[in-house]
């Protein structure tokens, strides 16, 4: 997880700054709400790097000062992605199926995300640690959207209707896991 969260931070990256590999339709959103492009991708990179490291029990043990500020990195970058992403969603490519999609992500991501943030305020650890487990699995969406759409493009799917696909099967599984990790898993417990 830690891995391909850092690629695809480091790739958006790349994106950010306008490299070669920036893709054609990021171009041209990005002259038509360069800042909505800017922000979901700032705030994804940092909230992708950053949120492996916040479920590691490791490092809450041993640093829950990093922790700390290091949720608080991830809540604003959440924040600011999610907002970027709201405005991006309508602009997506290949139609309503895809723009509600990407939409509910983001409405989705930034919920989860403020749920987390109000229960660790609150001193509801484990409702904390719930939330932010819901909340990074939809932060992966970037990393299945990615394992996905090769995967559908491969078995012979047009563009068109895997991009809608995958609008949706990149974060919906994820949620599906996180959900069956919150209510116990294979071990019976996350916080173990």
């Amino acid at each position: 997880m830690m891995v391909l969260a850092s690629l695809i931070a480091l790739y958006a990256t790349l994106v950010l700054f306008a490299t070669p590999l920036t893709p054609p339709f990021v171009t041209a959103l990005r002259r038509l709400v360069p800042w909505a492009v800017a922000a979901h991708l700032a705030g994804g990179i940092v909230a992708m790097a950053v949120g492996p490291w916040q479920l590691n029990t490791r490092l809450r043990g041993r640093a829950i000062g990093v922790h700390r500020w290091m949720g608080r990195a991830y809540v604003v970058a959440v924040l600011i992605g999610g907002a970027g992403a709201l405005v991006l969603a309508p602009l997506s490519q290949e139609g309503l199926v895809t723009h509600v999609g990407f939409a509910l992500l983001a409405v989705l991501w930034i919920g989860a995300t403020v749920q987390a943030y109000r229960f660790i305020r609150a001193g509801e650890l484990d409702a904390h640690r719930r939330w932010m487990i819901r909340s990074f699995s939809l932060t992966l969406a970037a990393v299945t959207l990615r394992i996905w759409l090769p995967l559908e493009l491969a078995a012979g799917i047009p563009f068109h209707d895997a991009y809608q696909l995958v609008s949706w099967v990149c974060w919906v599984p994820n949620l599906v896991v996180a959900e069956w990790m919150v209510l116990g898993g294979p071990r019976g417990s996350v916080y173990s």
